[in-house]
């Protein structure tokens, strides 16, 4: 069996190319060299921004103040999508060892300070050794209990959220603004253009970078009901849009954008309209997106998320292990606490 890597410019309606710090540099097994068994997504990453969501910008920082160079690092993972999911595409636990070692083999081949496998799958983890380092983070997701609709699942929470949830729902109602759901092959381009501007709207106002093009967009609309949209339209005009995609049962929030500063709207279009899809269609999850603290008052509960780290240099290793470990012990902390605030109603609660 062989390791291979391919290389390409990877820009297909997507700004994911080295100018972002993406260059493609993809890693596939060969039987007998011809017949592709294994494969993984990794990059040689050129910084720790635009799109990674695991943040190792302290690291750099130490390893170039002593003198070395920590960029490009090689990694695993999927632009701009902080989504667990499938980083190891193989079938059997051997080979998703085998591919974890070609990355490291790849990693010193090219004399690179580290590799990194970001969202990873539960049951990917046991294929990485010791000597990856092992990292955890907090998201928020939304689990379906079996709810027949949306007053189902406020009957689970209790009065304080509930009644908070309610009250948002009036104010945006109160708006006048039309609320709909549509399906992305529903859209006409003129629409997609809309839903993008105001993508970009978004990211311009926080001072970062929109990568996705409107021909990206204009895509989802042709890949039948994988990307999912809540609308709020004035006049008819589209004002105010969040966009998600699906798969596999699981819905995944992605962007908003918005043109009134409406009480609420965020709330209503990103998160309340979602769990009323997901309930509608049996949906077994609902990730909105990294990070929020705000979300687990609307009924998402933290969830941990996995990535493993390999640095080269052993004292630099040692250094950055010692560091996660305390990282680890705070983020268990943090987790625990949250799990004491949880929105929904325990047992004995009162249910007015």
């Amino acid at each position: 069996m062989s390791a291979c890597v391919s290389r390409g410019a990877g820009r297909h309606r997507l700004h994911a190319g080295p100018a972002w710090g993406w260059q493609p540099h993809h890693l596939g097994l060969y039987d007998d060299g011809h017949h592709l068994v294994a494969a993984a997504p990794v990059y040689l990453k050129g910084n720790s921004h635009h799109g990674e969501f695991v943040f190792d910008w302290s690291w750099a920082n130490a390893w170039e103040r002593a003198g070395g160079e920590y960029y490009p690092k090689l990694l695993c993972g999927v632009p701009y999508s902080p989504v667990p999911g499938p980083r190891l595409l193989a079938g059997t636990p051997a080979l998703q060892r085998t591919l974890v070692a070609a990355m490291r083999e790849e990693a010193g081949r090219l004399g690179l300070s580290s590799a990194h496998a970001n969202f990873l799958l539960a049951s990917e983890t046991a294929a990485f050794g010791d000597d990856w380092l092992a990292r955890s983070d907090v998201q928020f997701h939304w689990h379906n209990r079996g709810y027949r609709h949306f007053p189902d699942f406020l009957a689970a929470l209790n009065h304080k959220k509930r009644k908070n949830i309610l009250r948002e729902r009036q104010q945006v109602a109160a708006s006048g603004l039309a609320i709909e759901w549509r399906s992305g092959d529903t859209l006409a381009d003129d629409e997609w253009d809309r839903v993008h501007a105001l993508y970009e709207a978004t990211f311009d106002d926080k001072g970062n970078h929109a990568v996705l093009t409107a021909a990206f967009f204009r895509r989802l609309g042709e890949l039948g009901p994988l990307a999912q949209l809540a609308l709020a339209r004035a006049g008819g005009g589209i004002v105010a849009m969040a966009l998600f995609l699906q798969g596999d049962g699981v819905l995944y929030g992605r962007y908003w954008g918005a043109t009134l500063d409406v009480p609420a709207l965020h709330f209503e279009l990103c998160y309340y309209r979602g769990i009323e899809y997901a309930i509608a269609r049996q949906l077994r999850r609902f990730e909105p997106g990294a990070q929020g603290e705000h979300k687990l008052a609307r009924g998402f509960l933290p969830a941990r998320t996995q990535s493993r780290h390999w640095l080269a240099h052993a004292g630099f290793r040692a250094a950055v292990a010692n560091a996660l470990a305390r990282e680890a012990s705070a983020m268990d902390a943090y987790a625990e606490e949250l799990r004491q605030h949880s929105p929904y109603a325990q047992p004995g609660d009162a249910t007015p």
